[in-house]
């Protein structure tokens, strides 16, 4: 079956970066548009990032100039590079095979505090 796996989540500075992994098993992701959301305590999950099979990429304007987001078809990996963080950043992270599939990763906490 499908698999979606996050990591790289944890605790940082603001200011502070942070990169994370999600790595798809049981499917290639070569055709996939893959994403990145965020979900707040009491707010609703929201996209962070999203990059299509052939590489054109959207970011939230929340993080436009500080996040980006890769993929490395072979590997089946998609990553999100974090920079600058804040402490509105602070979330669960989860990633997303397709655009409006529900296969999701089970999330990774980014926590953004002194």
């Amino acid at each position: 079956q499908v698999q979606l796996v996050e990591s790289g989540g944890g605790l940082v500075q603001p200011g502070g970066s942070l990169r994370l992994s999600c790595v798809v098993s049981g499917s290639i992701i070569t055709f996939y548009t893959m994403g990145w959301y965020r979900q707040a305590p009491g707010k609703q999950r929201e996209l962070v990032a999203q990059i299509t099979s052939s590489g054109t990429t959207i970011h939230a304007d929340s993080v436009k100039g500080r996040f980006t987001i890769s993929r490395d078809n072979a590997k089946k990996t998609v990553y999100l590079q974090m920079n600058s963080l804040k402490p509105e950043d602070t979330a669960v992270y989860y990633c997303r095979l397709g655009a409006s599939s529900n296969y999701w990763g089970q999330g990774t906490q980014v926590t953004v505090s002194s």
